[in-house]
């Protein structure tokens, strides 16, 4: 960094004050020279004014001044159209390279040395386990040249790579290879060409000692695409799966929206040290290993399926998100949302949809519905940001993905593929907005979007509140649905918003009944969508023959909160008949978050702990359904978890949550006992091992019901456990024995860590396993565990899977030992962040999710978790990320 420049003090920008950047780059000639103590980059650019800033030209058409981005660049020379320009012709500070006077077309040449080998953030160009990757999105490339670095700056790339032949044999960017050579001095090079404009966030390079596995892919028009995946020596037996699913991917994305891949060549590189899960960039994906290497003997059944989904995620990135990308970073969800829509479109098809839609409903409840109560709320469309890295979160992601499928539903199939057909013809190419995405799917459909897109504007999660009656003698019923959408920071007031209320009503027999409103000439079917548009609404259905119990937001057709007067008679019925599967399940976790609240107040108020009778025969009916579908018993079995029951409190009380809920587990483990010993045996039969969604459903609920097992911690249970531990043939039964081992108090607890550690060592994603099930442990040394094991040899605080791992799932993933009321685990958290911030800033920031929902804990709590956000906010020297958090989290409760 050149001296004397002064620090810039983090600002908020804001989406009001978006203006189209008043110059364009064309083309982008880079060139790297890696070497082992620096690298330089000569960035040649092709540069005009932009025509709609014609506002910034004066009477005498002088063209404004050129403005890059750049950060922790060593500035070599500087040319403008061939000529050296001198140090009185521009300005250098921490953040901006300044050219006073340009012409209106020109081409500038920079030079810049960086040092990668010292990038410990991982953003721009960095080493990891001795190779070159980058990783740009979403402000990384400023950290390779002087550039402007915003989405709607798009170029074509062409790129050079030059390095150590023996050191670096492989030599990687996006687009096609169009040369490649060897250069004196043991060195070699490589040229590659990307025809297709883009922004500075989808640049990649890659070079290093990389082994790879490949296919070919026939697209639909005939052509021949060459696919690789690049990983580590030693690792090339694991990226089988990772394969089929990139070819499952291409295949689906052709069928269901008629999407081809446009290049020549598809390159994947895993890489161990990765910020986020993968990266889409153009024809070069990078992943974390996490997310590509797999077999039965390492990876679990989650793995597998995490791999699958994150590939397709990626790829479906190649058009929704490469070929049409955002105009600016408050549009983060244009890409982001839509295209975890269609990744979890992919995962339905391929698996149970039943099974994906619980899951994806359980990872929005339990991380987004509480982002959405916390300090850090915001809408899916931000107003605001300090630190756009900090924006990467549950709402711009899932639930901005809800907000696609709820147009999904709105269009119905058919209208919703016409809008991306229609979206996909006006905007290839371009850096657009959710508006120009929403106008799309209007306009195609002529369905009116103007009040849905409300979603995108205010934050928070709505509360849909639904009372029923019945008039036996006009039979006619009416539903009543009131809205709220509760205030957050920055909005404490909400409008209503359009929700799509998927419904049915089930008579007497369970079976269906036809709808039909008041008004209507013929029957609707059986289930259909109400328009919830006001804060108070009143649907009326003639011709009900007797009274019936409503399933609503089927499907979950929306992402709300919502409370009806269902009791639990009917909530016990729905879990029995409902044909809608998602809400078979959602009865029964509703019916189970009542029992166990009561529980949780009796815990507080120190009454003695019963669990109904009633709620332990529907558990045991769902037991004795479970061999007709078992991943949906896995599922429908499960309690919900404290973290849920958190966000159903008014003041979360962690301790006696985690109280209620290990008594009813304990007493369903009792009262059930043979049963759930005959559902381990029935499905721990030594079949071949596969990944499909039934051989899966099989271990899922063999492993649920040992669960159940050990919350007694009888003999015969352990034994169970420990064999099973020790004779498991895949990982998925190897962990989840492990787990219930290391959350226990028993003699063979400590024998099977050490056990897994020492045959799994040298697999680091499998030790990561090891270190997370010590973090989420509930037993009463669960802290003194995870601040042993930060010095243990397999630990590297360097490292964002490691610190995920331990660290962060320990704070947000063990609630009852981070919460513990003396605040131990508050101080450990922002010591760890603290440590991390000078490193990795954005790891640093995604570890402080747990103190941004402070307020909603007791008074005691909250001072000892404002104290450590004062603590954090005081550090010299903080970074943007943890700054915005600590002081948004303080701002919260005042």
């Amino acid at each position: 960094m050149d001296k004397g420049i002064a620090k810039v003090t983090p600002k908020a920008i804001h989406l009001k004050d978006y203006r189209p950047p008043a110059h364009l780059i064309d083309t982008v000639d880079l060139h790297f020279d890696l070497r082992e103590d620096v690298t330089t980059v000569r960035a040649t650019l092709a540069v005009r004014r932009n025509p709609a800033r014609d506002d910034l030209f004066g009477n005498d058409g002088e063209h404004p001044a050129l403005t890059l981005d750049g950060e922790r660049l060593e500035l070599v020379s500087i040319r403008l159209n061939g000529k050296p320009l001198t140090t009185e012709c521009y300005t250098v500070d921490e953040a901006r390279l300044t050219i006073p006077r340009v012409p209106e077309t020109f081409t500038l040449e920079t030079v810049v040395r960086i040092k990668p080998q010292e990038n410990t953030a991982l953003q721009g160009l960095y080493k990891s386990s001795g190779n070159f990757c980058t990783q740009c999105e979403a402000e990384g490339f400023r950290r390779i040249t002087w550039f402007i670095d915003r989405p709607d700056a798009m170029a074509r790339y062409t790129t050079t790579i030059e390095a150590d032949k023996a050191r670096y044999p492989v030599l990687l960017s996006n687009g096609n290879l169009m040369a490649d050579g060897d250069a004196s001095g043991g060195r070699h090079w490589a040229r590659w060409e990307d025809p297709f404009p883009k922004p500075s966030y989808l640049f990649a390079l890659v070079a290093g000692n990389l082994r790879h596995a490949e296919d070919r892919f026939r697209t639909a028009s005939g052509r021949d695409v060459t696919l690789r995946i690049y990983v580590e020596p030693g690792n090339e037996d694991k990226v089988g799966h990772a394969m089929a699913s990139l070819k499952k991917s291409m295949a689906w994305d052709e069928e269901v929206f008629g999407l081809e891949y446009d290049l020549d060549i598809f390159n994947i590189v895993a890489v161990s040290d990765f910020n986020m899960g993968a990266m889409e960039n153009k024809s070069l994906n990078v992943f974390n290993t996490k997310y590509i290497l797999a077999k039965p003997e390492t990876a679990t059944d989650q793995d597998f399926l995490g791999i699958e989904a994150v590939v397709a995620h990626e790829y479906f990135h190649n058009w929704t998100g490469n070929r049409v990308t955002c105009r600016d970073w408050f549009q983060l969800s244009l890409k982001e949302g839509l295209t975890v829509f269609r990744d979890q479109e992919f995962s339905s098809d391929m698996n149970s949809r039943p099974v994906k839609r619980i899951a994806d409903v359980q990872r929005l409840r339990t991380v987004q519905f509480p982002e959405d109560s916390g300090a850090m709320a915001h809408p899916v469309r931000p107003d605001t940001y300090v630190e756009i890295n900090n924006f990467y979160t549950p709402t711009v992601y899932d639930k901005g993905s809800e907000v696609i499928r709820m147009m999904h539903t709105l269009l119905d199939k058919e209208g919703f593929r016409k809008g991306m057909d229609l979206y996909f013809q006006r905007h290839d190419g371009q850096a657009v907005t959710c508006d120009d995405f929403a106008a799309a799917m209007q306009d195609a459909s002529g369905v009116d979007l103007s009040h849905f897109k409300l979603w995108y504007r205010q934050a928070g999660t709505p509360v849909l509140e639904a009372s029923g009656a019945y008039d036996a003698a006009a039979q006619t019923y009416r539903l009543t649905v009131r809205q709220t959408v509760p205030p957050t920071p920055g909005q404490p007031t909400k409008l209503p918003m359009h929700i799509p209320l998927a419904m049915g009503l089930l008579g007497p027999d369970g079976q269906d009944l036809p709808l039909r409103l008041t008004g209507e000439d013929q029957p609707a079917g059986t289930s259909r969508v109400l328009h919830v548009k006001d804060g108070e609404q009143v649907f009326a259905f003639e011709g009900v023959p007797a009274r019936p119990v409503p399933s609503l937001l089927r499907g979950f057709s929306a992402p709300v909160t919502l409370k009806t007067d269902l009791s639990d008679g009917d909530l016990t019925f729905l879990m029995a008949h409902d044909s809608d599967a998602f809400n078979r399940w959602e009865a029964g976790q509703t019916l189970g978050t009542r029992i166990l609240l009561t529980l949780v107040a009796d815990a507080q108020a120190g009454r003695d702990l019963a669990l109904p009778d009633g709620f332990v025969r529907a558990v045991e009916k769902v037991l004795d359904d479970a061999p007709t579908d078992p991943a949906f018993a896995a599922q429908a079995l499960v309690l919900p978890t404290e973290s849920y029951l958190g966000t159903q409190m008014p003041v979360i009380d962690p301790d006696a949550i985690h109280t209620a809920r290990e008594f009813a587990r304990k007493r369903l483990a009792s009262a059930l006992r043979p049963k759930w010993l005959a559902g381990y045996r029935a499905n721990a039969g030594n079949e071949p091992f596969s990944v499909d969604a039934a051989a899966i459903g099989r271990r899922a609920l063999k492993n649920l019901c040992l669960a159940y097992l050990m919350a007694l911690e009888d003999a015969e249970a352990v034994g169970l456990c420990v064999g099973q531990f020790h004779g498991a043939h895949a990982m998925t039964d190897a962990v989840a024995a492990l787990g219930l081992l290391a959350s226990s108090g028993t003699a063979e607890r400590e024998e099977a860590l050490a056990s897994f550690y020492g045959r799994w060592k040298g697999e680091p994603l499998v030790v990561d396993k090891w270190f997370g099930v010590q973090a989420t442990a509930s037993r009463p040394d669960a802290l003194k565990d995870v601040t042993r094991l930060l010095d243990h040899p397999a630990f590297e605080i360097r490292n964002p899977n490691k610190v995920y791992a331990l660290i962060g799932a320990f704070a947000g993933g063990n609630p009852v030992r981070f919460h513990e009321a003396g605040g131990a685990g508050y101080r450990f958290l922002a010591d760890q962040v603290l440590t991390l911030d000078p490193m990795n800033p954005q790891v640093a920031a995604r570890l402080m999710g747990p103190f941004s929902r402070l307020r909603r804990y007791d008074t005691g709590r909250q001072a000892l978790m404002r104290a450590e956000l004062k603590r954090i906010a005081a550090q010299p020297g903080l970074s943007p990320d943890v700054f915005e958090v600590a002081t948004k989290s303080l701002e919260a409760v005042g």
